[in-house]
């Protein structure tokens, strides 16, 4: 069955009902997992003088969140006797670096949470999973 899990995530509450469905079903089959946050690249600007935080605290300040939000992971699955690694890539568009971990790991699963907007909620604000969903080669299971 699915040994090789990924859980990416993002931090927020629906994200942890995800999590909690990984670690369950990498225990039931014997698999390890793979926690992954992805960071928010520094916004430049053509005026990049007038950006309200430096580049270096912006890149410290991301690598301190998504960190914290593997290592909330990680701990979690290896309380419940789960195998666990946790990563953090910066990337542009998360789905794609979602895809690129996965085939990265070897992974043969992806959990993700999805916030279930629809209409022209989803159409504005796109969705991660949505797009993972899309492109994806792996079996993707979505947690709401």
């Amino acid at each position: 069955m699915y040994k090789r899990i990924l859980l990416p995530t993002d931090g927020s509450d629906v994200t942890s009902k995800a999590m909690q469905q990984a670690i369950a079903l990498a225990k039931l089959t014997g698999g390890e997992m793979f926690v992954l946050s992805v960071k928010e690249p520094f916004p430049y600007s053509a005026i990049s003088e007038m950006q309200p935080v430096p580049p270096q605290e912006f890149y410290d300040a991301q690598e301190r969140i998504a960190a914290q939000r593997v290592a909330t992971a990680v701990q979690a699955a290896q309380a419940a006797g789960v195998t666990c690694q946790g990563h953090t890539v910066e990337a542009l568009h998360p789905w794609e670096a979602i895809l690129d971990h996965a085939d990265t790991q070897h992974c043969d699963l992806i959990v993700m949470a999805s916030h279930g907007r629809r209409g022209v909620a989803a159409l504005l604000l796109g969705s991660e999973t949505q797009r993972v969903l899309i492109h994806s080669k792996l079996p993707v299971l979505v947690v709401r």
